[in-house]
């Protein structure tokens, strides 16, 4: 006498299961497109967010390159009573003799205001500063003249005046004609160029600048800088920068900083902003609702497929492969999602980089992280109307449906 025993259950090859799935979600293509949407714009947000932040810092590093990293700074410190010191009016000439300092510029801030006209309150400065400066700053500092010519030996000593970029925006003056002319420490000053931005020395954006015999002869400047500028060896910028405060200041060397504008630019590029962290969390936000969605549906879905099920199982369906089916749609749902917000969020951040003229940058971890969040998403939301699906018996499943 011979037994029969029944078959194992089959099990489904992920090609097949792919293929179930994907039937599942193409009879109902306008509900599935509308729940995988919420998915969508959670990781595009995401994307979007880090890949600008990624792109923005790469294109602020590429500028700080441009500019070199060898500029150093030295400004008067604090000394022991709590005001300010003053720098030697000789400090420039003798930082110019360190070995490995390739050009010295100065500027010494005036008390001198700058107006358009001698009408306008002497309370509205606009926060714009009067300082005397040497010859050769503009190469030291890495800028340009936008407009007219920068100051020379003869001008220098006269009533004569170059404006930074923002100084000029905000006196109202973008291009140089003969007699442009400013109201300076209570005279008529004439200007002879407008600089362009200066990014690593924001302060002479700001700044009406003279040279230093003409801020001695007509604002009463005392002929201390109040900034020196140095472009050391690049290969040599810490040594150099060790030895700028005793030689500028050889009395009181502790009265005396040292600063690296590049340095705090870079640290402004490896700093998340809170704005940053704001969008991610309305993304995350976004991407929740999303997951939500993908629930409702899949939910939705089990009810109004109980006939399917019950087919299913009296053809021979296990539990598992009911589970097996409705969790991979609910993962290729979210997937499907994932996908586009990741599309999404390349495509917004290429744009404005290039708007920007940045590098477009998006980091692994943005699409990368983002699509691993909408799967996971996608199975936690589908487990549930999963679970319900395969506890469905088959005689209640065709009865009821």
């Amino acid at each position: 006498m011979t037994t029969t025993t029944a078959a194992p259950p089959g099990r489904m090859r992920p090609v097949d299961l792919a293929r179930t799935a994907g039937a599942g979600l193409r009879t109902r293509p306008m509900r599935a497109a509308l729940s995988a949407l919420g998915i969508a714009i959670g990781v595009a947000a995401m994307v979007a967010v880090m890949g600008l932040s990624a792109s923005s810092q790469a294109g602020l590093l590429a500028e700080i390159d441009m500019l070199g990293t060898n500029l150093l700074t030295v400004t008067p410190g604090r000394v022991v009573g709590g005001g300010t010191a003053r720098l030697p009016a000789g400090a420039p000439a003798m930082i110019g003799r360190i070995k490995n300092v390739e050009t010295v510029q100065s500027t010494g801030k005036t008390d001198a205001h700058a107006f358009r006209n001698p009408d306008i309150p002497s309370i509205n400065t606009n926060g714009i500063s009067v300082n005397a400066t040497s010859l050769d700053l503009p190469g030291a500092v890495r800028t340009s003249v936008a407009e007219g010519a920068y100051l020379n030996a003869a001008t220098a000593e006269q009533p004569v005046a170059v404006l930074g970029s923002a100084a000029a925006g905000r006196l109202g003056i973008d291009r140089i004609h003969p007699g442009t002319r400013i109201w300076v420490g209570g005279q008529w000053f004439y200007v002879t160029g407008i600089l362009g931005p200066a990014a690593l020395t924001p302060e002479i954006d700001s700044s009406v600048l003279v040279g230093f015999p003409a801020a001695q002869k007509y604002l009463n400047f005392d002929g201390h800088p109040s900034m020196v500028y140095v472009r050391a060896d690049p290969d040599h910028v810490a040594e150099v920068q060790g030895l700028l405060a005793a030689t500028a200041n050889p009395a009181n060397a502790d009265e005396v900083a040292v600063s690296q504008p590049s340095a705090a630019l870079e640290a402004r590029a490896a700093t998340q902003s809170a704005l940053n962290g704001l969008f991610l969390g309305l993304g995350a936000v976004a991407l929740l609702v999303g997951g939500i969605g993908v629930a409702n549906t899949m939910v939705i879905s089990v009810l109004e497929r109980r006939s399917e099920i019950g087919l299913r199982r009296a053809l021979g369906a296990t539990k598992g492969h009911i589970r097996l089916q409705f969790l991979s749609e609910a993962i290729l749902l979210a997937a499907f999602g994932g996908l586009a917000g990741v599309a999404l969020g390349a495509l917004a951040t290429a744009v404005y980089a290039d708007v920007k003229g940045w590098a477009t940058v998006v980091p692994v971890l943005a699409w990368g992280g983002g699509l691993c969040a909408a799967v996971a998403i996608g199975a936690v939301a589908g487990l549930l109307p999963a679970l319900r699906a395969a506890r469905m018996q088959p005689t209640e499943a065709l009865r009821t449906a």
